[in-house]
């Protein structure tokens, strides 16, 4: 007998939101029990408790089935739920509309291909009607059906649909989201949910489960441009000679062996070697949604936070500004001048606001062009500044790459999208750093090669502080101790640079000249990295920016800084600080155990 092949039928993610009272729930449990897609005996069963505590059924109690949720009679978490039209399969994201389970619903909407909004005819558009229709923007939500519920309480007339329709569409029209379909129904009576309605026969349009099939799938990520976050990079003894594997789950498009992959920010680059799945060997391709590892045919030294993008396909964008647009849910303020942890795939770094561009009440809509701070259940379109450049994408071309969480005091107080890529002082100096990758005429010795050989792995270390403090001491100090143990080391410090490859700059100490002797002192140091030495280097007052240059040309998970002096003077971030009372012999302990 022939085998019979099984047609996989279309599978569409739809999230309910609105605010609580309004129905979702019941709209929900009405279109289950009305598609016939309940368990056998389920109505029955909620119908019979119902009656045997003595209260009235309602549909939502078909998928409210927290205990709490029955006491409260409002949705806690963000229920899913299962139905099936003759087009397709329904994924349902039921979530909660109270304000204070904000979270849940950004939850339960973040996978959500569409949206459909409740909204109570009798109430009208209410706080969290304007914040759900907000947040289902932000979370790149493009489809979206207003269902104007509870029509039995004003007597289905056409006039409160109306008074709703034209409230709601002047909040989405600032937000520039057109909604697909306005619906009047019951969902207690069922009017319009599966079918027409006899009470609402001024209403034309179509009916809940009708303007669901008429939504569009969302094209295949595998279609698009290749992302790989970086998890982790592990390496196995015995396993291919010791080589590393790049681990990560691919947000989108596909990677095949022998593919050219860029790793972004550093935009370090080599070729795919092989793929490595557990428990699966002959591995050529892979695609989106699975969690890989990659073996490279150079084995370049990247960090966990990396993105992995295709050669030859669009790039993320790297900068260390952004404009975004935040929803804050801290209990405390978001505020200028603290910093903040910034969590974008598999990257952390910490950020802060370099401006608040405007503050919107998403419950009223009014914004506040001149308000220094972010408070609970806002809205905010500002920049953000990272202390690291970051490689992400904007929300309108890939969105798992657009969209991060603001960590403070361990705890998730803040999630957005990024919505433009902002210039910063290292624009150009990436752009450099690209050119130099991609014409860089690499040795036949690679550098894990030269990690075996010397039993070290390239290291820069900066000595900084204010003048007479000891910094070129101590840096000859640390470079014999470390040369006397058998490490190829060397010592350069800024005058050896501003007095060599730089004396066609004039000098005058302006920022100008300050910047192209950083610049010109990074790429020696790439250099003599790049043969695996250890680099000392000494630098008077280093500041943010001068690091910053550093770290966009030079591998900065291998730069140490250490301060030497009285105190921090420029707000340099340090790994190791030294006073002046300090010793030497203790310094250079204190800098070896900093290396270790």
């Amino acid at each position: 007998m022939a085998a019979t092949s099984v047609v996989e039928r279309e599978r569409l993610h739809v999230a309910f939101i609105g605010h609580v009272d309004h129905g979702k729930s019941t709209v929900v449990g009405r279109l289950l029990a009305d598609t016939d897609s309940l368990p056998d005996g389920k109505l029955e069963q909620v119908q019979a408790l119902c009656r045997r505590n003595g209260e009235p059924f309602e549909y939502a109690y078909l998928i409210d089935a927290l205990k709490e949720e029955r006491a409260q009679s409002i949705t806690i978490d963000a229920a899913r739920v299962f139905f099936s039209s003759k087009k397709r399969d329904y994924v349902i994201m039921d979530a909660p509309g109270h304000i204070e389970f904000i979270r849940n619903m950004v939850t339960g909407a973040a996978r959500a291909e569409a949206a459909v909004l409740v909204i109570d005819a009798k109430e009208g558009v209410m706080e969290n009607s304007r914040r759900h229709g907000y947040l289902a923007w932000m979370l790149g939500i493009q489809q979206l059906i207003v269902v104007v519920n509870k029509m039995d309480l004003v007597d289905y007339e056409r006039r409160a649909f109306r008074r709703v329709r034209r409230k709601y569409n002047n909040f989405l029209r600032e937000i520039g989201l057109k909604p697909l379909a306005y619906i009047p129904v019951s969902g207690h009576a069922g009017d319009l949910i599966i079918g027409s309605s006899a009470n609402m026969e001024w209403y034309k349009g179509v009916s809940v489960l009708e303007a669901l099939d008429r939504l569009k799938k969302s094209m295949p990520l595998t279609d698009q441009a290749f992302r790989m976050p970086v998890q982790d990079i592990y390496k196995f003894n015995g396993f291919k000679g010791g080589q590393r594997i790049v681990a990560g789950a691919i947000t989108s498009g596909r990677v095949k062996a022998q593919d050219e992959i860029i790793f972004y920010p550093s935009m370090k680059h080599s070729q795919v070697k092989t793929i490595e799945v557990f428990n699966e060997k002959g591995k050529t391709t892979a695609g989106q949604g699975e969690a890989i590892g990659l073996t490279l045919q150079e084995q370049i030294f990247i960090e966990r936070g990396e993105i992995a993008a295709l050669a030859g396909e669009d790039a993320p964008h790297i900068s260390t500004r952004m404009r975004v647009s935040l929803f804050w849910l801290g209990k405390q303020p978001m505020v200028k001048g603290k910093q903040y942890l910034f969590k974008l795939g598999t990257s952390r770094v910490k950020v802060q606001i370099a401006e608040i561009i405007k503050v919107i009440n998403a419950a009223e809509m009014s914004s506040d062009e001149i308000k220094d701070h972010i408070a609970l259940h806002d809205v905010a379109e500002c920049i953000l500044e990272t202390q690291k450049a970051v490689a992400f994408d904007l929300t309108e071309t890939l969105a798992d790459t657009s969209r991060f969480v603001i960590v403070d005091e361990n705890e998730i107080c803040g999630g957005g999208i990024i919505l433009d890529a902002l210039s910063d002082n290292q624009q150009a100096l990436r752009a450099e750093k690209l050119l130099r990758e991609q014409k860089w005429i690499a040795s036949d010795i690679t550098q894990r090669e030269r990690t075996q050989r010397y039993q070290q792995e390239p290291k820069l270390i900066i000595i900084t502080g204010k003048r007479a403090t000891g910094r070129k001491t101590l840096a000859r100090a640390l470079e014999k101790e470390l040369f006397m143990q058998g490490k190829f080391v060397y010592y350069l410090g800024m005058g050896s640079v501003v007095y060599g490859i730089s004396q066609d700059i004039e000098q005058n100490g302006s920022v100008k000249h300050r910047r192209e002797h950083i610049r010109r002192l990074s790429e020696v140091v790439h250099i003599l990295m790049d043969t695996g030495l250890i680099v000392l280097v000494t630098a008077l007052e280093l500041d943010c920016d001068d690091l910053k240059m550093i770290e966009t040309l030079v591998d900065s998970s291998n730069i140490k800084v250490i301060w030497v002096g009285d105190g921090v003077t420029t707000g340099v971030p340090v790994d190791l600080f030294m006073d002046k009372e300090t010793q030497v012999g203790e310094r250079v302990t204190k800098a070896r155990k900093l290396l270790l």
